[in-house]
């Protein structure tokens, strides 16, 4: 773990999200860090850069005597680093176990659930540190290492059961969906994962309560739900939803405890906040810090990363599950009431893409025009019997195929909204469209 006489961790893997964020916490507290991973430029490793954080392709001759090795989840100890590691005799550690010891020296909040980890992450790592020393590690590469921190607020993935390997104070659970198709057999395998963490949990569970697998939990700490109902112990009430984001109050078991401003957009946001605001009270924080911090939420990475190029606004968000896009396309129609919204996506994984078919396609036509690109494989896997074009023949509202040297038809529209989600590469069909539209505005000049 934490060893000062160790000169360097070495993370395989490191522009992985969870990854290059435990990489900028260990550097922030003092340690020495470097890094590999593949050649190809991902999101995460902006900040890693600016950091000054060493950074290596794969190779076996990264690895030298001295090092702790800090292994990415999604490679195998048959990957060339981990071999020559354990050939040296080098000290291994998985993601997950390291950072299920580094929280023991804190009062420590999960945040899990099949959607909404990271923007309900990011948001309590920012209310948090407005108030009191904390550091955190967030989904979209973000890390932040405070010596003298007090709370550590970090992302629990569920994938493979990872989040068993933490014992927090407290978690956050904001929902329980199928996902992950490759490692679970069904939503009730999803469910006995969750209520395994529920039995790992020191202080409280704040759960979502319209969640009918949440309501199932049982646990030997008390368990808080929270949402739009009356039965919710912190009830959320009184909403404005507007173009500037959305107002509400919150009672705690029928006591109005405080009214909050929340600059971001979609129901799903007000629930996330509505969980941040809740172990804030639990733990006695001020509920008028808690209100002032919420108001100058920026967001999180590639969660409604919004700009806008010539007359057209473009979003940039992560959405790859039917719920996420939903609730993406929910934003957009709250912030952009009048504008045509055009959806770009790209399916994450073969699994996933063929076990939520429909469901991809009824979300996807809650947009005005839907186009999608090539499946993304992922680390975890590389091909797969589904085809792209499967989905788009189930899609009412398009359905065309857009290739990265060829985005042009998304130049038949003016003044709309474009979104382009997914969880793997779309950002390059994203610059693709900017350039083309840059230079295409430049020309008519």
């Amino acid at each position: 773990m934490l060893n000062q006489e160790n000169p360097t961790y070495h993370f395989v893997g490191i522009k992985g999200s969870g990854m290059s964020s435990l990489a900028l916490v260990l550097h922030e507290k003092g340690f020495n860090v470097q890094g590999s991973d593949v050649e190809e430029y991902f999101f995460t490793q902006r900040d890693l850069e600016k950091a000054e954080i060493p950074l290596f392709v794969f190779d076996e001759n990264n690895i030298t005597p001295g090092l702790t090795v800090i292994a990415g989840n999604a490679f195998p100890d048959s990957h060339e680093e981990l071999i020559r590691a354990k050939e040296l005799g080098l000290e291994i550690i998985r993601y997950h176990d390291f950072l299920g010891q580094l929280i023991k020296n804190y009062t420590s909040i999960a945040v899990t659930g099949s959607h909404g980890k990271t923007s309900t992450t990011g948001l309590l790592a920012h209310v948090l540190s407005g108030i009191r020393p904390t550091s955190y590690l967030i989904g979209d590469g973000t890390g932040h290492g405070v010596e003298a921190a007090e709370f550590f607020a970090f992302e629990a993935c569920e994938y493979r059961r990872h989040f068993l390997a933490y014992s927090p104070n407290y978690v956050i659970m904001t929902n329980i969906d199928f996902d992950h198709p490759d490692y679970y057999e069904s939503i009730e395998d999803v469910y006995s994962a969750f209520q395994s963490m529920a039995n790992q949990v020191n202080k409280g569970i704040i759960a979502f309560g319209d969640d009918p697998y949440l309501r199932q939990l049982k646990a030997d700490v008390p368990i808080y739900y929270y949402g739009l109902n009356k039965n919710d112990d912190f009830q959320v009430r009184n909403i404005e939803r507007t173009t500037q984001g959305s107002n509400f109050d919150v009672f705690f078991k029928g006591k109005e405890i405080g009214h909050f401003r929340l600059p971001a957009y979609g129901q799903h946001n007000i629930n996330n906040a509505l969980s941040v605001i809740a172990v804030s009270y639990l733990e006695g924080l001020s509920m008028a810090e808690v209100a002032k911090e919420m108001t100058t939420f920026k967001g999180v990475k590639r969660r409604f990363s919004e700009k806008i190029v010539a007359d057209m606004t473009i979003v940039d968000d992560y959405a790859h599950h039917p719920a996420e896009i939903r609730a993406t396309i929910d934003g957009a129609r709250q912030k952009h009431p009048d504008k045509e919204i055009i959806a770009v996506f790209q399916p994450h994984t073969f699994t996933r893409t063929i076990a939520l078919m429909d469901d991809f396609a009824e979300a996807l036509d809650l947009a005005d025009k839907v186009y999608l690109c090539d499946i993304f494989g992922s680390a975890r896997e590389s091909q797969g019997v589904v085809k792209i074009e499967d989905l788009g023949a189930k899609i009412k509202k398009g359905g065309q195929v857009l290739k990265e040297d060829n985005v042009s038809p998304l130049l038949d529209y003016e003044d709309a909204l474009v979104i382009f989600m997914g969880a793997g590469d779309v950002q390059k069909f994203e610059r693709a469209y900017e350039q083309l539209l840059s230079s295409t505005t430049r020309n008519l000049r």
